[in-house]
């Protein structure tokens, strides 16, 4: 079994979470606020529906007029493919810049597409990590590694419809009256914990490669990785998802413990960014924490700076959790006495079980 010290601690360099694309000359032939009667690109509604199948989310940055764009995008069929669209008269590189923030990605899994070399330059000079693509290309899309996971979940289907769940959450939490904690109580908030199974480790690999913010170490580990630790006597993968009154956010974290004769190890711990405001990532590890003591053991986590993972170490931090050891290629290891361990609030229901 793979050791620390010989794991891949990066992302994929090429793996696309979103894809910008430019209007004029790119979705379509022509220039809508000169003829009204602009016509698909041929075959570019199948490539985005494609992409929207695999996980991959859209949006757009074009200059245009707004309400004419977006009627024109019903009138195809495709409005509703793309999230927070920037469609203004600001610079590509502004609109890109909203759209990160909206969606809560990193610059450096999105895609821009666009027709005018101009407009790639001026995203590509203001946001370098971006990847951007010449519209003439867009037929090749789907056969581009970055916008071809290995594995296709339930949750890579259902991402556009969760980012749409959780706009509706933010519509309402911005108009609700009286204390944050009564409207996360309103949600009703269901959180599962699962000792992994079968079932749970192709989403489980796509969490390691995907995760960013929240995340200890930036380690990935592969299906055939993950189903050894389901089957070891000395490992625990346990398995995080989430459902509201709005919906089901899928998985969204993952933990990896190796149990030696002292201590309980979090090899790994990471939760989706999209659950961050919630203060889920606390709850999870408390209950590990717990878990801990009941075995009559401390609790020690692998930690790396990655660059993305400053709140990760926050998290810790507030845990109660200290720096004991230095290792190896930026690693150190933390521990917690469990002196002090926060309880779960009161507007989340946890739900734990083995699988089985």
């Amino acid at each position: 079994m793979s050791t620390r010290s010989d794991r891949k601690s990066q992302k994929a360099d090429n793996e696309i979470k979103a894809v910008v694309w430019d209007l004029d000359g790119t979705i379509w032939d022509g220039i809508l606020l000169e003829n009204d009667e602009v016509k698909l690109k041929p075959g570019i509604k199948q490539v985005i529906e494609t992409l929207d199948s695999r996980g991959i989310l859209h949006s757009i940055a074009s200059r245009n007029d707004f309400g004419l764009a977006m009627d024109k995008l019903k009138s195809f069929g495709l409005a509703e493919y793309f999230l927070f669209p920037e469609i203004g008269w600001n610079a590509k590189s502004v609109s890109i810049g909203n759209i990160r923030e909206n969606l809560n990605i990193g610059m450096d899994t999105i895609m821009f597409i666009d027709d005018r070399a101009f407009e790639r330059d001026e995203v590509r000079y203001v946001h370098p990590e971006v990847v951007c693509v010449d519209a003439a290309e867009y037929r090749i899309l789907p056969r581009m590694p970055g916008l071809n996971p290995r594995f296709i979940t339930e949750d890579s289907r259902r991402r556009r419809s969760m980012y749409l769940e959780d706009i509706d959450r933010k519509k309402v939490e911005q108009t609700f009256q009286g204390p944050r904690k009564d409207f996360l109580a309103s949600l009703g908030i269901e959180l599962s914990i699962t000792e992994g199974a079968e079932d749970d480790l192709k989403r489980a690999e796509e969490l390691t490669i995907r995760t960013n913010q929240l995340n200890t170490t930036g380690l990935t580990y592969d299906y055939d990785e993950l189903r050894e630790f389901i089957h070891s006597p000395v490992h625990k993968l346990l398995v995080c998802g989430m459902k509201d009154r709005y919906g089901f956010y899928g998985k969204i974290g993952l933990a990896l413990v190796e149990i030696s004769q002292n201590f309980w190890n979090l090899r790994l711990f990471l939760m989706s960014c999209r659950v961050l405001s919630y203060g889920v990532g606390t709850v999870v590890l408390s209950r590990i924490m717990q878990a801990a003591k009941n075995d009559g053991k401390k609790l020690r986590v692998d930690f790396k700076k990655t660059g993305k993972n400053e709140q990760m170490y926050i998290t810790l931090k507030f845990a109660n959790f200290h720096e004991v050891e230095t290792g190896n290629e930026g690693f150190v290891v933390l521990e917690n006495d469990l002196s002090f361990i926060q309880k779960v609030p009161a507007y989340v229901k946890l739900i734990t079980h083995k699988n089985g």
